[in-house]
């Protein structure tokens, strides 16, 4: 099979000719039909984020066909259309047991800690494997298993919602679904914060109210805006600044949820942007795998629309230029999906 791997950070994605993986007793191959890039994967590359061997085949956001199962799995036949939940965790864990399997010590990440879905055939366990409803495209189940479950699970760390304004900084694939997901959690008023034209536009068609950081000041105009500040924030971005822009435009006991990847220190005022107002910073790591099932019911459904978060569609051949693309910002991309 094909397979575009990770040999040497800092360098592109080499295609391989390799052996089909191997089926356990409890797994499942699939036949993949599309492959999300996420900014993960262009974290891997250049080193910025670690994988856990080289060489490996990247890409976690998969959906495809189930093509065989081993002789312990039950509940999916061949031929069933599938989207892949990529954490493989151990299921008997504390972590697993209470419903935070992203903690668990013996957890793995499909395209990270082993071979993910750039490739012809993924094999996972049949546990990590929800079936994809035909309203929706491959694109779309594979799109939904990181950008959107994550902004999901984002949703439900910040508790009730219902009345309050929501400001959300960052319209990429997270962002994208966060500004629907917001208003399906009750959202009074959205409010979408970038510097992107396009990506605002988007927001603007999903009923969000679009503020771009490089005409005016987020903050200023947020707290102008609601009368005092929002009641809950998301940082989707990972950068110092809006990670202090989305503390700062809280209002009384408001709630901000940080999900983008930031590792660098950021300057906050304990006084002003904590203290004075009882606000709280909720950290958001993954998601769990109970929560994908009314994902993807929004999905089907048509509450949560993932088409037009898929910018760019791709043939395999072209997937070091889509990582380019998605790592230079070139077309203001918001998910780019390798279709096989």
């Amino acid at each position: 099979m094909k397979a575009a791997q990770l040999v040497e950070t800092g360098k592109d994605l080499e295609i391989r000719d390799l052996s089909a993986p191997r089926v356990g007793k409890n797994d499942v191959l699939v036949k993949v039909k599309a492959a999300g890039i996420c900014k993960s994967d262009v974290h891997y590359k250049s080193g910025a984020a670690p994988v856990g061997k080289l060489p490996i085949t990247l890409g976690h956001e998969v959906s495809g066909i189930v093509e065989e199962l081993g002789e312990g799995c039950c509940k999916l036949k061949k031929r069933d259309r599938v989207c892949v939940h990529y954490l493989v965790t151990c299921g008997d864990c504390y972590f697993c047991n209470t419903g935070n399997e992203q903690f668990c010590k013996r957890g793995r990440m499909i395209g990270k800690h082993m071979d993910g879905g750039f490739a012809d055939y993924i094999s996972v366990p049949e546990r990590n494997l929800f079936s994809l409803p035909s309203e929706l495209s491959f694109g779309e189940g594979a799109v939904m298993m990181c950008s959107s479950a994550t902004a999901f699970h984002a949703m439900r760390k910040a508790g009730d919602m219902v009345g309050k304004s929501v400001a959300i900084f960052g319209m990429g694939g997270l962002g994208a679904s966060a500004v629907q997901l917001a208003q399906i959690f009750g959202a009074r008023t959205v409010y979408a914060v970038d510097i992107d034209e396009s990506k605002l536009e988007l927001a603007k068609g999903y009923e969000a109210i679009p503020i771009n950081a490089k005409k005016e000041k987020p903050v200023k105009k947020i707290r102008e805006l609601t009368g005092g500040g929002a009641g809950v924030s998301f940082e989707f971005v990972g950068n110092p600044l809006t990670v202090k822009q989305a503390v700062s435009c809280l209002g009384v006991q408001g709630k901000m949820i940080q999900v983008g990847i930031c590792n660098r220190d950021v300057s906050l005022n304990p006084y002003n942007d904590l203290l004075l107002k009882e606000g709280e910073i909720i950290g958001c790591a993954d998601h769990l795998r109970q929560e994908l099932p009314i994902l993807i019911k929004l999905a089907q459904d048509g509450k949560l629309d993932l088409s037009k978060i898929i910018t760019d569609r791709i043939r395999f051949r072209e997937i070091n230029e889509g990582m380019k693309r998605l790592e230079t910002n070139e077309g203001s991309p918001i998910r780019i999906v390798v279709e096989m």
